[in-house]
């Protein structure tokens, strides 16, 4: 049986506060956001001035009504109960309280029945295990456990070998791919500036198309835009499909290819492309652009699409963990972003920069 919460008193609430710590209370329900300030959409200096007050009425809007997603994840902040207090104790303690709409506090502020922490224990999978062969079996309940995100790190394989390999930090995506990008660069435009690469030849030598080096700069964001776009189907009708539930092996593909995203978003080992794995796509689109095209235009539209890869990597690391000044371009794709895993996360859209101007439910 789990313990009782802890109760706090005002007193020590304002305390903590003043020395550092986000405290917020949901009616009597204390809650340490520490963890999360600089996580949160609407940016870590909203959370701040909330320290200390009741944040009822901001879940409720304006300026929008957080999600059911919202206020479970809020529920693994949970701290305990705040004992109460004569009228001008607990006024001193919520001084910077607005006032609420009364409608949005509830009788003694019960928890709401469908914001319940993970309790490793009891959840439809066992976490002291690793996941990836466990989910298959979850069949109808699949779709609604993978879309209810956690704040904790998720194991994938048993082994620790393939498990590191499945993993990375965000700056090893920069160290590996950056030199090659840079050396490709020069061969690309060495190649070119030899006068010899011409399109369609191997065709027609009299209507082939001279390639210049001038050409290259076109050809290079040329592949940016086509991975933007490939991208964009792979995530959208791929990593957002709804497997069968009946289907163990598409269930596990699934949350192997995206599912784990959305169900730990904040896990900040798993947000980027791992080298390894990535090296197994990335190769197949070199080998790809080389059979279809001269080496040294295939060559330098496949250098474009992985600077676009790298360029798609980072904004999608920024999005989760940067804190972006408000009213900037990088403030809104990181809220709609959020917003795609907690409230639109089954018509997902990725998070590459040029893609704000997608529909809102589709942003991702």
């Amino acid at each position: 049986m789990a313990p009782p919460p802890r109760a706090y008193s005002p007193a020590e609430v304002r305390q903590r506060c003043a020395q550092g710590a986000c405290l917020v209370l949901r009616g009597r329900r204390l809650y340490d956001l520490g963890g999360f300030v600089r996580l949160h959409p609407g940016g870590e200096q909203l959370l701040r001035e909330r320290a200390g007050s009741d944040v009822s009425a901001a879940l409720e809007g304006p300026p929008h009504r957080h999600s059911r997603n919202a206020r479970r994840w809020l529920e693994q902040y949970y701290l305990g109960e705040v004992r109460p207090e004569p009228a001008p104790e607990r006024q001193s303690l919520l001084e910077t309280e607005k006032p609420v709409n009364t409608t949005a506090r509830t009788a003694n502020h019960r928890m709401d029945p469908r914001c319940k922490t993970v309790d490793p224990d009891t959840d439809l999978v066992d976490w002291h295990k690793p996941l990836l062969w466990q989910v298959g079996h979850l069949g109808e309940k699949y779709d609604e456990w993978v879309h209810q995100p956690v704040d904790r790190p998720i194991r994938l394989f048993h082994s620790d070998f393939i498990e590191s390999l499945s993993k990375t930090a965000w700056y090893i995506v920069l160290m590996v791919w950056i030199p090659v990008v840079l050396y490709l660069i020069w061969f690309c435009y060495a190649s070119l500036a030899q006068g010899t690469t011409r399109l369609f030849s191997s065709f027609t030598t009299e209507y082939s198309i001279p390639v210049h080096k001038y050409f290259f700069p076109f050809i290079f964001v040329l592949g940016m835009f086509l991975w933007s776009l490939v991208e964009y189907l792979i995530h959208r009708f791929l990593f957002h499909m709804k497997p069968p539930a009946s289907n163990y092996y598409l269930i596990t593909l699934h949350f192997l290819l995206h599912g784990q995203h959305h169900k730990s978003p904040f896990d900040s080992s798993r947000l980027v492309f791992p080298p390894v794995p990535a090296s197994l796509v990335i190769g197949f689109f070199y080998a790809l652009l080389r059979l279809l095209l001269p080496e040294a235009v295939g060559m330098s539209m496949f250098v474009g699409g992985l600077f676009g890869y790298v360029i798609y990597d980072m904004t999608h690391y920024y999005l989760h963990y940067g804190s972006p000044k408000k009213g900037t371009y990088l403030y809104g794709l990181k809220a709609y972003h959020v917003k795609h895993h907690f409230e639109h996360q089954k018509s997902g859209t990725p998070a590459i920069p040029w893609k704000c101007s997608a529909p809102p439910a589709l942003r991702g």
